[in-house]
This record gives C-alpha cells, structure tokens and sequence, in this order.
C-alpha cells in the first residue's frame, strides 16, 4: 500500500467517484487513500488457483466467489479495502455494486511489502464484519496457508498447513491439497 502523497482527506461518495477514474486500484482508510502494489506472477497464479477451487464448489449455493478487483467495505461509511479473493453468501451482497459488505471468507496472498499490514491492521479490521468467519493468509514466496477462524467463544483461532497438508476453509465447507493452491507456482519471486 502506497499513500497519495498531499492528498486532502475525501468522503466516502468522492473516493468512488475519484477511484473510478483512476487506472489502479485504491484502498479508503479514514478519509485517505492507499495505491495498491501489483504482485507478482506466482502472487497471481495463486489467487487464480484459489478461484479455479473454490468457484465450483460454491456453485448451487448462492455464495459468490469474487476476486481482487471486488472491494470490501468495513461499514457503508468508510474503510475499504481489495483483498486477493473473498467469498460472500449474503444475499445483501448480491445488491451491491461498489462494495461487499458480508463477506463470510476473506483470502489474502501474502507479499513481502504487505505481509505485516495483511496480519495486522488490516486483518483488525476486516474482523469488524460481524459476517467474517475466516480470514485466510496464503504465502507467496514457500508453501504455507494460515487460516484464521472465529470460534464459538467469539475467538480467532489459527491453523496453519505446511506442504503435503489438505487445506480446509471450513466457513464454504471446503477442503483440498495445498498443491493445488500453487499448482504452476515457481517461487521466482
């Protein structure tokens, strides 16, 4: 994430129309806005493997598989962000033209310039979504998925898989080897 440098502070109606003109993608974070850092190939081989997996297993469920140019609203006034692969099934969702507000599974392939916002203070706010029930972190550069769960006593807990492991996002009901997550990854940075 990138800040636009002496940028006044904007409401919410002049970032979408001010984003809407501009050729990359931009977050909303307090009336300020966050160029987005373009990945990698193997960044975006993994979150199209991601897609290729889950897109059929949610087909019939009325849950939607939506990549990195969906938005994530954190309320309708502010605070919006582009994670790597969300998956709603609300049926409110299906209504909205700018922005997810109901996410149920938010995936974000990590980098080394975002790892540390993507554990930190994005994920303190994607857990205000009252509809988030597991926030994923796949890493780009080895073999390795974080999965981070809300439990029944309200709590995030964390599993994490290693090469060899299944993966299960249990929020869709899903389960597959974590080669499938890199199949055609290199790690060549």
């Amino acid at each position: 994430m990138i800040a636009v440098p002496n940028n006044p502070k904007i409401s919410v109606d002049e970032y979408f129309e001010w984003e809407a003109k501009q050729e990359v993608r931009y977050e909303y974070i307090n009336g300020d806005v966050f160029a987005m850092a373009g990945g990698t190939i193997d960044h975006s081989a993994i979150a199209a493997n991601l897609i290729a997996l889950l897109r059929p297993h949610v087909r019939g469920r009325n849950c939607r598989v939506l990549g990195s140019d969906a938005k994530v609203g954190i309320s309708k006034n502010g605070e919006f962000f582009y994670p790597d692969l969300l998956v709603t099934c609300d049926d409110r969702d299906r209504s909205s033209a700018k922005a997810v507000f109901y996410p149920t599974l938010i995936i974000e392939v990590l980098s080394p310039s975002t790892e540390a916002y993507n554990r930190g203070g994005k994920f303190a706010r994607y857990r205000q979504l009252t509809s988030l029930c597991e926030y994923v972190l796949v890493s780009s550069e080895q073999i390795g998925v974080e999965a981070f769960r809300l439990n029944e006593r309200g709590k995030w807990e964390l599993t994490s898989y290693v090469d060899g492991d299944l993966v299960q996002l249990a929020s869709i009901d899903f389960e597959c080897a974590i080669a499938a997550i890199y199949e055609d990854v290199n790690f060549l940075g």
